[in-house]
């Protein structure tokens, strides 16, 4: 019988990976997915919003541009550094938080809105990620969130990384978060509808190895595995994502185009 997975020590060694490099180098490029999903998730002036695994704070952002209350969390504090520059940049008024979207420090049905673009679903713990976002949420609050799929792009770059450092035994793919019928199973006890709507998201790169040095350069897990990896097996490693770079890429042979399929999610609670 296999040992139950330990997931505070999951947790720590995931918080490593995402504290390396620089996050925001990459998560910047993002910001049109924060503003389509505050668009989907119809948010209005002065309603009161949960980023939750915010990154750099691109839904953070995306919200406070709409006039809401907003509080951004992450349990990754350099992150939260990061988003709290880009507001005082453009002077909204955000809370930034340290928290873990595992256990929540707010009290029950809290916000009017809880968001999270390619953040919650690397939480390792899937049903009780998807419980405190519910928990926190008022009922006919909505749940927003943008999450890679697992046929997409980035969905298969994770899966070639997990070719080359295989993860943890007795965890859940974070891709799964872009399954309809994982988010159902997930969402089912607390959703009264759940609208899901296929979207792309264009990576541009000038080419192949470009796309690879950016995110073995600030990426964290990419970071983190190309570091572990050693230089022999880290050339596999390159080899592999260049054949994927390259069998995806639509923009020729002058610059890289990849197409990355996610799910843009809006949850209205019970």
């Amino acid at each position: 019988m296999n040992a139950p997975t330990d997931f505070n020590a999951l947790k720590t060694r995931q918080q490593a990976a995402w504290a390396s490099g620089d996050y925001a180098v990459i998560g910047t490029t993002l910001q049109i997915v924060g503003e389509q999903l505050a668009e989907a998730c119809d948010l209005r002036w002065d309603e009161r919003v949960l980023d939750v695994a915010a990154g750099n704070g691109n839904a953070t952002l995306a919200a406070a541009r709409r006039g809401c209350k907003v509080v951004s969390t992450d349990y990754v504090e350099s992150l939260l550094e990061r988003g709290a520059e880009r507001a005082r940049a453009e002077r909204l008024e955000v809370e930034f938080k340290p928290a873990d979207v595992e256990a929540l420090p707010f009290r029950d049905a809290s916000f009017d809105a809880v968001l999270s673009t390619f953040g919650v679903m690397f939480a390792p713990d899937h049903a009780r990620s998807a419980a405190e976002m519910a928990r926190v949420c008022r009922s006919g609050g909505r749940i927003g969130m943008a999450n890679w799929t697992p046929g997409g792009f980035i969905g298969q770059l994770f899966k070639v990384l997990g070719r080359h450092l295989p993860p943890p035994a007795g965890t859940q793919p974070p891709s799964l978060w872009g399954s309809e019928a994982h988010l159902r199973s997930l969402f089912e006890g607390s959703a009264a509808k759940i609208d899901v709507t296929p979207r792309i998201f264009n990576f541009r790169y000038r080419s192949a190895a470009h796309f690879i040095d950016v995110f073995r350069t600030w990426y964290g897990p990419v970071h983190k595995a190309f570091a572990a990896l050693g230089p022999e097996k880290g050339a596999a490693l390159e080899r592999d994502l260049t054949e994927l770079l390259d069998s995806r890429n639509s923009g020729g042979k002058s610059s890289l185009l990849v197409p990355s399929e996610y799910l843009e999610i809006v949850l209205t609670l019970r």
